[in-house]
């Protein structure tokens, strides 16, 4: 007798035994199947870079189903359709017209695919405790097979000991028997959304209010937060424990619900009247894509005092289109400078997860131009020019366009020679500029609450930022101001494209490797004139020097550091003086 034969008679057993004492409670998506996924499935089948697109973090995923179109493909010629869930479509058959295909139904007489995957998966369990299967391939360039339900049989022979879940000791005997009995019964999901409380709601009131405000210079700051924190996991102050909101556009205003503007980037035209609304996250929450920010009472007023105090004015709204999106310091220019710098410095743990996180949740895409760790610190906006010199800005402004907006992959090298040109420029005209002020030195740097020193850790794949200096002196540091913090927010975050062609995303990593080395000449800038080669040797070699020579412009090396430093090691005297003057930020 077949394995799959004595299976299924033990299944029919525990069903017989369990009419013998009386009829099986109904099983519940809600409580007793999305548990299970999320205790065994979600590590995998989460975010964008979940195996085969299925999704398994809420029941709107799993009926989705699976895709054999990968989201993050670093060669494709064309730019491929979202598939964001929640987002780009709803419903089971919105997504199969999307080539989606069911991994729930049952085909005829042939168990749904989830079924039978389950089922060679707990038919061949793997070793507790041991080393897997040389044939068991893991990792970033895995090619999932992804088969449909006709190519199941197919992919058994090939793969018998890749069932589901892959490649750990599965799912408990009762953990199978539920779901089995669940795909059986025709997989039905009672899953209901989330809803606020009323003091949730009443504050998601407050803050569309807020937000909707008639008048171009309301418009306009509502428009640059809303592209600030349209990543962010929001939460209430007073509100219910696992409630998060994000903010979204809507063609309705509040009290109504939600018809959702679901363009590929926050920053597109949107094609008509833009409200914005804050709406419950849905699913399980999961690491990759949890990025929280408190709304609070005390952040109202810190937004008010920052954006609608004053008497600057917008006297007319900006467009849409590639030009806005390349250069938000010209889209936003009415908004005062040193109150963009000031919220994003408030919450620039934030921020700096966004680059790593967000929409880029296989991490390496912006981790790979970074080294294992380093320390990231921030300019005072009392001593950055941007803020502080409207002759400058105005001379900056149209030098800090990022590529990315045309993805032709013909025109890729003169893109790219064309922004790095103008990067250079820029660079050049902070240094002559900054050549005429006093040497840096602490004042120079920011210290206003316990965002101001963040360290960074590269795990690969991934990277998290944690406040504070942790660790041993990294070999490198970076030093933000205002344009680059702006710069490495839009470039990795708005106005990344997981979706994106070839052209589109070289352009995001050639560019953030300008970002990356302009931190890292602002704070060499800190450091003795005569040491400043020396650490761009070592932090520069074999390509990276020709890069270096090629791509990059030439440090200052004339102008002194305002502090005094060990010249025999200046950068671990730094990092020690740093950490007696703002170790307890």
């Amino acid at each position: 007798m077949s394995l799959r034969l004595i299976t299924s008679a033990a299944l029919a057993l525990v069903a017989c035994i369990a009419q013998a004492n009386g009829p099986a409670p109904a099983i519940s998506y809600t409580r007793d199947i999305q548990p299970i996924f999320t205790e065994k499935c979600v590590a995998c089948h989460a975010c964008y870079d979940s195996a085969c697109q299925l999704n398994l973090g809420s029941g709107e995923g799993a009926a989705r189903g699976a895709s054999k179109a990968p989201v993050y493909d670093g060669e494709r010629s064309q730019a491929s359709q979202p598939t964001r869930l929640f987002y780009d479509a709803f419903g089971k058959a919105a997504w199969q017209r999307q080539g989606f295909a069911s991994v729930l139904d049952a085909q005829g007489t042939q168990a749904a695919l989830m079924a039978r995957m389950l089922e060679l998966g707990h038919n061949t369990p793997l070793v507790a405790n041991a080393k897997l299967p040389d044939d068991i391939v893991l990792g970033l360039n895995r090619q999932n097979m992804c088969p449909l339900p006709g190519e199941f049989d197919a992919y058994a022979g090939a793969h018998p000991k890749e069932g589901m879940p892959l490649a750990v000791t599965g799912l408990t005997d009762q953990q199978y028997q539920t779901l089995q009995r669940w795909l059986a019964s025709g997989a039905p999901i009672d899953e209901q959304g989330l809803a606020p409380n009323a003091q949730e709601a009443l504050q998601v009131q407050q803050w569309e209010n807020l937000l909707n405000q008639p008048g171009a210079r309301e418009s306009l700051v509502a428009r640059w937060l809303f592209e600030h924190l349209f990543l962010a996991h929001i939460y209430f102050e007073g509100g219910e424990p696992g409630h998060y909101f994000q903010w979204v556009r809507s063609r309705t205003p509040s009290g109504q619900p939600i018809d959702l503007i679901n363009t590929r980037r926050p920053n597109d035209d949107p094609g008509t009247q833009v409200y914005y609304r804050l709406w419950p996250v849905q699913g399980v929450i999961v690491h990759k894509t949890h990025i929280t920010y408190p709304f609070s009472a005390a952040k109202m007023a810190r937004i008010k005092s920052l954006f609608y105090s004053g008497d600057w004015q917008a006297m007319a709204l900006p467009g849409y289109g590639p030009g806005r999106r390349a250069n938000p310091f010209e889209t936003f220019e009415a908004i005062p400078a040193k109150a963009r710098y000031q919220f994003m410095l408030d919450n620039a743990e934030y921020f700096v997860r966004t680059f790593i996180r967000g929409p880029v949740c296989r991490g390496q895409i912006a981790t790979d131009v970074i080294r294992d760790n380093f320390w990231t610190l921030f300019q005072d906006p009392d001593h950055d020019l941007y803020i502080t010199d409207a002759r400058y800005r105005g001379q900056a402004t149209p030098l800090l366009a990022m590529p990315g907006q045309n993805d032709d992959v013909g025109s890729v090298l003169s893109l790219w020679l064309a922004y790095r040109d103008k990067r250079n420029q820029y660079e050049a005209l902070r240094r002559d500029n900054y050549a005429d002020l006093p040497a840096p030195g602490w004042p120079s740097l920011w210290a206003g609450n316990d965002n101001a020193l963040l360290s960074i850790f590269r795990h690969f794949d991934s990277a998290s930022v944690t406040k504070g200096l942790i660790g041993e002196v990294p070999q490198t540091m970076w030093l933000f101001d205002f344009p680059l913090l702006e710069r490495t927010y839009y470039q990795l975050a708005v106005n990344f494209d997981v979706f994106g062609n070839v052209s589109h995303q070289a352009q995001t990593r050639l560019y953030f490797d300008l970002i990356r080395n302009g931190a890292e000449q602002n704070f060499l800038r800190l450091m003795p004139a005569d040491s400043r080669d020396g650490y761009l040797d070592d932090w520069y070699q074999n390509s990276g020097k020709v890069k270096l020579w090629l791509d990059y412009e030439a440090i200052d090396n004339d102008k002194p550091t305002g502090l005094k430093l060990d010249e025999k090691d200046p950068k671990r005297d730094f990092a020690n003086q740093l950490l007696a003057r703002y170790g307890n930020l």
